[in-house]
């Protein structure tokens, strides 16, 4: 598929289909939108009238033109109210265009939004959803769904000089790409070993740096609740580190952390049926999303130092697991009760942060599918936030926002760490069933010494179910753009 900024006015257009935005409650026709209404014979004002469309943010209708127009097909999209235009607006906006575009059998698509912020920021919002929006995981099908014609070219009307702007949202959403079929890969497919092959194959294209440690490896280096939860997998742990260097001295250095377990079973502390356990393989969503940002920072080539990193395996059961009760020594020399097989993830993240930290960088963001009490606080859609430094929270913030991904800072309550305290141990790998996100978010914290630091559960925001009624149901390659965002501002 072709996206291109275009010169030629909306009225002068021809292709397949045409895509306009209208506001809410603004539908009545004016200036140029009363021109094309007048060369479509009347089509437009037809399609507003017989579908009552109001423009709300989010609907959409289209039409058959008739047979002497220089468009096939014409799409209204709405855009809610005009006061409350942002940049995700126009990116949802565009990505409905899109799929009412393949839905109709259209190659060609013209857009025509109006401008938010400016015109590269536009280009970039509207790129994001064509793209993102037209993207279908068929790796596993026998048979391709969808097998109509592809959307081949997209004319980005009115935003001509913005092909620089194009070109780099392509990149990143190359990433969220590689970030939703990590994600949606089968546990028996997406492994420790795989993802080691996945970190050599985006290091040789993109010239980056590249350490693997093995467990004798992590053995040396003591780290001892990373490799509590790898004990019971047949397949052997990977500890990944991938780094990204500009040419001459970056102006920041910044590290990455993602969570990388390609199948959960919950360990001893077995998940049972009807808890989710058939989709742990989303489990490595962190890292997913990790591996997402490596790629398109490889392409983006930004002045700033950035280090990847996912401690990755599998959790499961055997006669070599860890136990309930278990004590595990950090590489920090911290020791932890394991009061829970099936809270495994912030293990794995303790021994990573604390490699991040001896890097000597200026922030650590990890990422991880975390907890369902992430998930029963801010529900499918956002995810937690939780740093000690006020800065770093408002950068992610924007980044986020700008990304058109949600997120919500959620308070780091040092109190509640008490409930984390072990009788012989530093702490417990749990704390109480109240306030599970926050408790987790403490344990992460005893790992991160004085770097500035932020941790965000994306348990919720990682998949969206088929049965939820949103578009493009499965692995979101959410928090890509955020990180990428982050990277560069």
């Amino acid at each position: 598929m072709e996206i291109k900024a275009t010169t030629t006015p909306q009225l002068e257009w021809t292709g397949d289909a045409l895509a306009i935005g209208l506001f809410e409650d603004a539908t009545e026709l004016t200036g140029d939108m009363a021109k094309l209404n007048e060369m479509l014979a009347g089509t437009l004002s037809e399609l507003i009238e017989e579908t009552e469309f109001k423009g709300k943010a989010n609907s959409s209708a289209s039409t058959r033109v008739g047979s002497n127009s220089p468009i096939r097909k014409i799409i209204i999209v709405g855009l809610g109210k005009s006061e409350e235009l942002k940049l995700d607006t126009l990116r949802q906006a565009a990505a409905t265009s899109g799929r009412l575009a393949k839905k109709e059998r259209c190659k060609t698509l013209g857009i025509s939004l109006p401008m938010c912020q400016d015109a590269n920021a536009t280009a970039t919002a509207m790129t994001e959803g064509i793209e993102l929006a037209l993207h279908k995981d068929n790796r596993f099908k026998s048979e391709l769904e969808n097998q109509g014609p592809d959307v081949e070219t997209v004319d980005l009307i009115g935003l001509a000089g913005s092909d620089e702007a194009i070109a780099r949202a392509r990149q990143i959403c190359s990433g969220v790409i590689l970030a939703r079929e990590l994600v949606a890969a089968p546990a028996n497919s997406c492994t420790p070993i795989t993802m080691a092959e996945t970190a050599e194959a985006l290091a040789k294209e993109f010239g980056l740096a590249l350490e693997i440690l093995e467990k004798e490896d992590c053995e040396k280096l003591g780290m001892g609740a990373f490799l509590g939860v790898a004990k019971a997998s047949d397949l052997p742990p990977k500890f990944i580190h991938i780094t990204y260097k500009p040419e001459g001295t970056p102006r920041r250095k910044l590290a990455i952390v993602g969570k990388g377990l390609t199948f959960d079973s919950g360990g001893l502390n077995l998940k049972v049926s009807g808890s989710g356990i058939e989709m742990m393989k989303f489990d490595m969503g962190g890292a997913g999303t990790t591996f997402g940002a490596v790629k398109a920072i490889g392409q983006l080539k930004p002045d700033v130092e950035v280090h990847f990193i996912s401690a990755v395996t599998e959790n499961m059961i055997s006669g070599h697991a860890m136990h309930p009760g278990d004590f595990l020594t950090a590489s920090n020399g911290k020791t932890i009760e394991v009061n829970n097989t099936d809270a495994e993830g912030r293990l794995t993240l303790a021994d990573a942060l604390v490699f991040a930290e001896k890097l000597e960088v200026d922030a650590i963001v990890d990422l991880a599918t975390l907890t369902g009490a992430c998930v029963v606080a801010l529900g499918n859609d956002i995810a937690g936030l939780w740093s000690p430094n006020d800065d770093l929270a408002a950068q992610l913030t924007a980044a986020a926002e700008k990304a058109g991904e949600k997120i919500w800072q959620m308070p780091l309550e040092e109190k509640y760490f008490e409930g984390l305290k072990a009788m012989h141990a530093d702490m417990k790998n749990t704390g109480p069933r109240p306030g599970g996100a926050i408790t987790a978010a403490l344990f992460l914290k005893q790992f991160v010494k004085d770097t500035p630091w932020a941790h965000i559960d994306i348990a919720g925001p990682v998949w969206i179910d088929a049965e939820s009624g949103y578009n493009n149901p499965g692995a979101t390659g959410y928090g890509v753009r955020t990180l990428v965002n982050w990277v560069l501002s």
